[in-house]
């Protein structure tokens, strides 16, 4: 059970990071194969950015090669009618061909080949995954722009690898999807010995055009993906950090039966030291074993993953594609070492109790050394030292402070436990019956040996309703969220992702047509586009819609401001407080068009967003249609009449448009519904890994009372001689095993509530950048505390049939 337990927790933890290290490896080779390697990369905000700058960036002495592209996310129907994403970068061939040789159109055999075909109007080129969803045959395809579907003509294929992907001329590029005269980036090759400062102090880029590394986007989504791999993996950590609670119960039981042979070895020239070796040893080979089948099943459960989740682990994050594994013997290497040294770290204490046993001693059965009565003190430190971590400021935007403060919590709990066992055994009334009575004092005497039997119970109960407390005030927080952010009974959209809005978006004619519909009462709708705030960060979602001034009908957090005169105003989520210093009373600059300066903006409040991890800002749609002339739409709410049913709305929308597949809805009810069976299956894991940590806590007590029965057959032989029973010492040792599960699960469950508020109101903000209020589920914890409780007291009575079928008399004549 022990190497079971060291190799799950291997496991786990190396195939979330083979997962992602091969999900961010495919990802960074389909970058350099689409962008290939240009020395330098000009981008403009959302819009892009004036195509007269190409003319002068190209002409600068210090610019050897300048391609201007055009890059489009919009939606494309496959070879069944089903809408997929797909990305159009327009070029100039025959300038990138120099620069992302992936990007080179190749004309289809039998076609002419030379500039009039690759400059032919609506020729599309696509990538191996396009192609695949179209199939062979396909000779046209057609891709959504607005509200329409436009047909193109697929006359070749380009070599770049990922998602799916269409290449075309970047003229043609910018007449079909209303991109006339603006361009989003221009790739530049410098001629050799350029400063590149001194280029970009000379090129005097307009507001909003920046010089961006080739490798940003392979940074930004590494980051972007960053708090989602930690917490995976620290998640994964938990079953390896119960597994060295469960060496120690093991290890603990293997000294206990061997003490006589111990002692036999002390006493034939066997020193203290080599048998703390020897024990090491053996924890060192436990270690070894359970590490090696750990890395060999987390490679398994990596490779499955990525061929039935994706690397984003259905997350979406990454696009949702398919890397190949990517094998690291290093990363092997390393998540082994972890394994071994949990192994040695959870056989410590039973090598030194072998260490400093007294051989002559203990062949005369007096006894065994207990090294915990030396370790009081480090308990109320560790909790000080928990309490002291969970104040700290995350490291690098990760909360790895609170998760030392959790392990200190944890540990120091334990520790504690022999003070725990004497102060609640003080407060328990004094049993009449004489096994009660005998099984009571006998725990609060010997309460040190508690923290080897209950520790198990303490930290996978504790653990346990950490976790439970934690998904549940979770998920009672989005479903009051959800309970605010969808006022209106039907919900309709064109794209779902914010990086096709530019491209499927529904035009202002579309919502003045849904406001006619019979049915219909009020129509809003929003506008959601990314901005780039910071080059290194994830973009930010601006979201436009109609706002009251006076109640915006948000989940907002804390006091609305006052609006400003001559600001726009604007309501940000908790992550733009954190990641870019936006509170209330504040004002910032938002990009929202590249050829014009950012255009100041004051905060007027905070309101909650479990939608969007890094950042949302929220603005009236009025204020945002005048400063941007942008009058589309992507998302629309819809309020119906009293009775009227939502399958005519419904039609009457899809058939405002030449397909009905360029239109998704949604009720209020099937969006919350929707939104809790994703949670639910997020967490499921965490379900998962409480039962295998109360599964170890509960076979870590039974080997301590295992362990504990071997060292007592004396005790039980005397009993025998003044006349106790066989049925009566059961009865004695599942007594004594109840009041000690009892005692473990007050105590896990006390410090599983004080883990909880750590994971909830620190670990939970620094990771994700949102805060949530605290829902415990105390009939679920009821429920979790009785049935380990009865658990506990059946594997004591496990533990002590053992004892009842020796010859309890004979034992007594052990070292006559």
């Amino acid at each position: 059970m022990a190497i079971v337990s060291i190799a799950l927790g291997v496991a786990l933890a190396f195939a979330v990071h083979l997962i992602n290290a091969s999900a961010l490896a495919e990802f960074a080779s389909a970058v350099r194969s689409v962008n290939g390697q240009p020395d330098l990369v000009l981008r403009g905000a959302g819009g892009g950015f004036d195509e007269q700058l190409y003319a002068r960036v190209a002409a600068h002495p210090g610019v050897k090669l300048a391609s201007p592209t055009v890059e489009v996310q919009t939606y494309a129907l496959d070879s069944e009618g089903k809408r997929f994403s797909l990305r159009i970068v327009g070029l100039d061939p025959l300038q990138a061909a120099q620069l992302a040789p992936g990007l080179t159109p190749m004309p289809t055999a039998g076609r002419a080949n030379g500039p009039a075909t690759l400059f032919a109007p609506d020729a599309l080129y696509l990538n191996p995954a396009a192609s695949a969803r179209l199939g062979a045959r396909s000779q046209t395809i057609k891709a959504q722009f607005g509200d329409q579907l436009l047909p193109l003509n697929i006359a070749g294929s380009v070599a770049a690898e990922g998602t799916p992907l269409a290449v075309m001329d970047i003229a043609d590029a910018q007449l079909r999807f209303g991109r006339l005269g603006r361009l989003d980036s221009i790739d530049l090759r410098l001629q050799p010995g350029t400063d590149q400062a001194r280029l970009l102090q000379d090129l005097a880029l307009p507001a909003g055009v920046r010089a961006a590394k080739p490798d940003e986007a392979v940074q930004r989504i590494s980051n972007l993906s960053r708090a989602y791999r930690v917490n995976l993996t620290v998640l994964a950590l938990v079953a390896l950090f119960t597994g060295t609670f469960l060496v120690f119960s093991v290890l603990s039981l293997s000294v206990a039966q061997r003490l006589p042979q111990l002692a036999l070895l002390g006493v034939l020239g066997l020193s203290s030291g080599e048998r703390l070796q020897m024990i090491l040893l053996e924890t060192f080979v436990l270690g070894l074993i359970g590490s090696a089948m750990g890395v060999a099943l987390g490679t398994g459960l990596a490779a499955t993953a990525l061929q039935l989740l994706g690397g984003d682990l259905g997350s979406g994050m990454l696009g949702g594609a398919q890397p190949q594994l990517q094998f690291s013997l290093w990363a092997a290497l390393g998540y082994g070492s972890l394994g071994v040294l949990a192994a040695l770290v959870g056989g410590y204490l039973p090598a030194r109790w072998a260490q400093g046993m007294a051989p002559a001693q203990v062949l005369k059965g007096l006894g065994q050394t207990d090294a915990s009565r030396h370790l009081g003190w480090l308990g109320p430190v560790l909790l000080l030292s928990g309490a002291g971590l969970a104040q700290l400021p995350p490291w690098h935007e990760l909360p790895l402070a609170a998760y030392g403060a959790v392990a200190a919590l944890l540990i120091g709990g334990i520790l504690c436990v022999p003070e725990g066992v004497a102060l609640l055994l003080r407060l328990a009334p004094k049993p009449r019956h004489a096994l009660a009575l005998l099984a009571l004092e006998r725990a609060r005497d010997q309460r040190h040996s508690a923290t080897v039997a209950v520790a198990g119970v303490v930290v996978s109960l504790s653990l346990a309703v950490a976790l439970t407390v934690m998904v549940g005030s979770f998920r009672g927080s989005i479903m009051l969220w959800l309970d605010t952010v969808l006022p209106a009974e039907l919900y309709a959209r064109t794209a779902d992702r914010s990086a096709a809005n530019d491209t499927a978006f529904l035009p202002p004619t579309f919502v003045e047509a849904a406001r006619r519909l019979p049915g219909v009462t009020r129509v809003e709708a929003q506008r959601t586009l990314p901005l780039l705030l910071d080059p290194q960060r994830p973009g930010v979602a601006l979201i436009a819609k109609p706002l009251d001034a006076k109640d915006p009908r948000l989940p907002l957090i804390g006091p609305l401001l006052a609006a400003r005169p001559g600001l726009p105003s604007v309501y940000v989520s908790e992550a733009m407080v954190t990641l870019y210093q936006a509170s209330p009373g504040s004002t910032f600059r938002l990009p929202l068009r590249a050829d014009e300066a950012p255009v100041e903006v004051w905060v007027r409040g905070v309101w909650r967003d479990y939608a969007r991890q890094h950042g949302s800002v929220m603005m009236d749609a009025a204020d945002f249609v005048r400063l941007t002339g942008d009058t589309r739409g992507n998302d629309l709410a819809l309020w119906l009449e009293p009775g009227a049913a939502m399958a005519p709305v419904q039609a009457g929308l899809r058939a405002l448009l030449p397909d009905p597949s360029l239109i998704e809805f949604a009720s209020a009810r099937e969006i919350r519904e929707m939104s809790l069976k994703i949670f639910d299956r997020s967490f499921a894991v965490t379900y998962w890994l409480q039962a295998v940590a109360i599964a170890i806590g509960l076979f870590g007590i039974a080997a301590s009372h295992s362990a504990q029965v071997l060292a007592r057959r004396k005790e039980f032989g005397l009993l025998a001689h003044l006349g106790v029973t066989k049925g009566q010492i059961l009865t004695l040792v599942a007594m004594e095993g109840a009041v000690w599960t009892l005692v473990g699960t007050v105590l896990g469950l006390a410090l599983g509530l004080l883990v909880s508020m750590v994971l909830v109101f620190v670990v939970n903000p620094q990771s994700f950048n949102w805060t949530m209020e605290l829902h415990v589920p105390w009939a679920r914890l009821s429920v979790l505390a009785a049935a380990v409780l009865l658990a506990g007291t059946v594997t004591g009575v496990i533990a002590g049939r053992s004892a009842a079928r020796r010859d309890l008399a004979q034992s007594v004549k052990e070292d006559w």
